[in-house]
């Protein structure tokens, strides 16, 4: 999640019940229900087309939004699910759940890369292949960081830098037990391709000198 919490706007659903969730269906929007925290649950309408982007954008479910709603203070939501139509999978109803700021939730956390000038790999040749572009986290609600840093100044060709390598912000854990890459500085795709050649032609020679070894034996 890189920069500012994304606004989600929505408005106040006027009625409860299939009728007023048919109008609303009707009218291109999607009813849904805020609930959570200490207040009341919030009927509301998402204009349909704004919904459906969210939905392509991908990650909807577990991306932090600052729901606006005219009339009532913005509140911080996660989407806890998203009911679809069985025949043509479009959605129908959207529960959003109100963050308090001691929640924990699970979030993709965009990853910064610091110190390629100074990386001593980069500077050789090498090449960045960052395998992870974003990291899911499970964040504090109140205290959510924009980023994480990896620092790049020390890499040299072949490093690998995996989620231990990287400092997390206090409260944040990786949702993967396991020490997962998110980037390597490798060598030039030239210098793979001479590399392979060499070794090609050590197996070459190797083959040679064993069918001669054969041959003289016979």
């Amino acid at each position: 999640m890189a920069g500012e919490i994304p606004d989600l706007h929505a408005q106040e659903r006027t009625g409860t019940g299939k009728g007023a969730a048919r109008a609303a269906r009707r009218a291109h929007l999607v009813p849904g229900i805020v609930f959570g925290g200490d207040n009341d649950p919030l009927p509301i309408n998402i204009p349909y087309n704004a919904l459906i982007k969210r939905l392509k954008d991908g990650r909807f479910k577990s991306t932090l939004f600052n729901l606006k709603v005219e009339g009532h203070e913005d509140v911080r939501v996660i989407c806890r699910e998203v009911q679809r139509d069985v025949v043509k999978d479009l959605p129908t109803h959207v529960d959003l759940l109100r963050l308090r700021r001691t929640t924990k939730i699970n979030l993709y956390i965009h990853v910064e890369f610091t110190g390629e000038e100074d990386c001593p790999g980069l500077s050789k040749g090498g090449v960045l292949t960052v395998v992870r572009p974003e990291v899911e986290l499970r964040v504090t609600a109140g205290d959510i960081p924009e980023s994480i840093t990896v620092d790049l100044s020390q890499c040299e060709i072949g490093d690998t830098v995996t989620i231990s390598d990287v400092e997390l912000p206090k409260g944040a854990k990786p949702t993967i037990d396991r020490d997962f890459v998110i980037a390597n500085v490798s060598a030039p795709s030239s210098l793979r391709s001479a590399d392979d050649e060499e070794e090609e032609g050590e197996e070459a020679e190797a083959e040679t000198a064993e069918d001669s070894g054969e041959s003289s034996e016979d």
